[in-house]
């Protein structure tokens, strides 16, 4: 019995390491206040979105929560404000999936509120289907719906400057890649919908948001935005709600044992759109917290750019 509580111990100690040590990430030390500032989370009604937006709440901001589901949001909302104690945390309606819908919340947005200090495109996806407009959904919403968004909102974040923008990326755009080719002919950059195909899907989408980051920098350089992409950390969350029954539980144990709450996958996050002195990062990639290199594509600058500008052909910007 003593040689199997030792067993048990030394597995548990062992567990202990390995969990705050790997999986359990580093903290946003940062203290800003944030009173008579106004941010935008989507995808804020649950997960790591909605932990971004109370923290903010907490440190005075006026958030947007940016979300298509309006059940859910307001139900995140009220939340968040008695949690917080800030009333200024309000629903808007936006479903990345449609460009009419991201138009239109950007329409609103602009005729209702004065100022946008802070952008966080949080929302993303990993299944099948396809959007209003046609394109694969982890494109679709992952990439183009935040880079309409984004476009959309530049000026009233150049007027409010120093802001900046945030992009949730994933650790997973190492293994993405950009088939133009394929993207022009199938309206993704995958040729199908299996289990596989989507978890690619998601993959390139990641690594649209590095290269889109990247480009965005560049584009902004000297107006006092800046904008930075970022792996949250391995969250189990909602994102695989599109997982079948038995994948979510073969995944379920180990998210239990290892994966990182909504709250502590919000750090790096927070750490981006918080800390002062890492302004001449724009356009880099950040992960627990601290700086990080990306994959060799993520570094690629002709990729980023011609990335940019298919996106704004895509969303009709161009």
């Amino acid at each position: 019995m003593s040689a199997l509580l030792c067993l048990v111990a030394g597995a548990l100690f062992f567990y202990v390491i390995v969990y705050y040590a790997v999986f359990r990430g580093a903290r946003c030390s940062s203290l800003v206040r944030l009173n008579g500032k106004t941010a935008i989370v989507t995808g804020s009604n649950t997960g790591i979105g909605k932990a971004t937006a109370l923290e903010l709440a907490k440190r005075g901001a006026r958030v947007i929560l940016a979300c298509r589901n309006k059940d859910k949001a307001e139900s995140a909302a009220y939340d968040i404000r008695r949690e917080s104690g800030n009333n200024q945390v309000v629903f808007m309606q936006l479903d990345l999936a449609s460009f009419k819908s991201v138009r239109s919340f950007a329409e609103i947005f602009l005729k209702s509120e004065p100022r946008l200090d802070i952008l966080i495109n949080n929302a993303g996806v990993m299944g099948p289907g396809r959007t209003e407009d046609g394109f694969g959904m982890a494109f679709g919403v992952n990439h183009l719906g935040h880079f309409l968004l984004t476009n959309l909102l530049l000026e009233r974040l150049q007027q409010c400057g120093p802001s900046r923008v945030l992009t949730v990326a994933a650790l997973l755009h190492c293994f993405g890649s950009l088939d133009f080719p394929l993207l022009a002919s199938r309206k993704d950059l995958v040729s199908g919908q299996s289990t596989w195909d989507n978890f690619q899907a998601y993959c390139n989408s990641k690594l649209c948001n590095v290269l889109f980051t990247r480009e965005l920098a560049n584009r902004l350089e000297g107006t006092g935005v800046t904008c930075y992409s970022l792996h949250p950390g391995v969250i189990y969350t909602e994102l695989c709600r599109s997982l079948s029954l038995w994948q979510q539980l073969l995944l379920m144990p180990l998210a239990k044992l290892f994966f990182l709450d909504p709250e502590g996958g919000s750090q790096t996050t927070l750490h981006c759109a918080l800390q002062e002195g890492i302004e001449s990062f724009s356009g880099r990639y950040f992960s627990n917290c601290a700086l990080q290199q990306v994959g060799a594509k993520g570094r690629d600058d002709a990729l980023a750019k011609k990335l940019w500008e298919v996106s704004e052909r895509l969303t009709g910007l161009s």
